[in-house]
């Protein structure tokens, strides 16, 4: 979900050297450490960081192509992998953010308290929903130990929208995180959230590695809320119909 708002600026550069990279620079920010500390957390599945300082991050510059087969049985794979890599506790020690929106990472106890208080609510109170539709998501929210399954914190990318892999040499690349300690359903969620391409055969290659617990596809969804509220901040009411659709669908299970 990032791109050009709150004066970030995206240009490709080539370093001494020669070293290709796409650059986002703009006004004094944590937004550009707090990526770069994601993107290392993550691992060889993420783009590599070139510099970073609080102006700026440079990222290795990726040639794409279009995903072969192989190459989506491959993420589906290494996502798996990067999951289970684990982390400390659900959220992580540098601030988060998702596009130019500032989420708060301090450390919960367990998912449903986490998702509530640090992904729901805060944008709840942004997106100027009605007083129904903060009701419904009140009663998710009230519902949630039941609705989710408890697993130990992942190792998310946390914005795992199809535009945020990028194919390359046979492989998907991650960029623009929101890295956390978080549940795993999240990231699948994301990438069925605007289509990613071959997504049944990542998810299948990802079960091979690290299979889901039964009714995930049920719970799609509830995991789903925090980006469509997201939206429904950046981009207005047009997102709203598909979030109260969500969130009746949550509410049915």
């Amino acid at each position: 979900m990032s791109g050009g708002r709150g004066g970030i600026e995206h240009r490709r550069e080539t370093l001494p050297g020669g070293r290709r990279v796409f650059v986002k620079s703009g006004p004094v920010s944590p937004l550009f450490t707090s990526e770069a500390e994601g993107l290392r957390w993550l691992g060889d599945i993420a783009v590599d960081v070139a510099f970073v300082n609080e102006r700026s991050l440079a990222v290795d510059w990726v040639d794409t192509e279009p995903p072969t087969p192989a190459a989506v049985e491959r993420f589906g794979r290494d996502l798996a992998r990067t999951h289970l890599l684990g982390a400390p506790s659900f959220g992580a020690p540098w601030p988060g953010f998702i596009a130019e929106l500032p989420m708060d990472n301090s450390a919960a106890s367990s998912w449903p308290e986490f998702y509530a208080e640090q992904r729901l609510l805060p944008f709840v109170r942004q997106a100027e929903l009605s007083p129904r539709e903060t009701g419904l998501i009140e009663r998710v929210i009230d519902r949630l130990p039941e609705l989710s399954v408890a697993e130990p914190p992942a190792r998310i990318h946390g914005d795992l929208w199809n535009g945020n892999v990028l194919w390359s040499r046979g492989r998907g690349v991650l960029i623009d995180p929101a890295a956390h300690g978080g549940h795993r359903e999240t990231d699948l969620a994301m990438l069925a959230l605007f289509g990613a391409p071959h997504l049944d055969r990542i998810l299948a290659a990802y079960q091979e590695v690290a299979p889901l617990a039964d009714g995930w596809r049920e719970r799609v969804p509830l995991h789903q809320l925090h980006p469509l509220l997201v939206h429904v901040v950046l981009f207005g009411g047009g997102y709203r119909e598909s979030l109260i659709s969500a969130v009746t669908r949550v509410l049915a299970l």
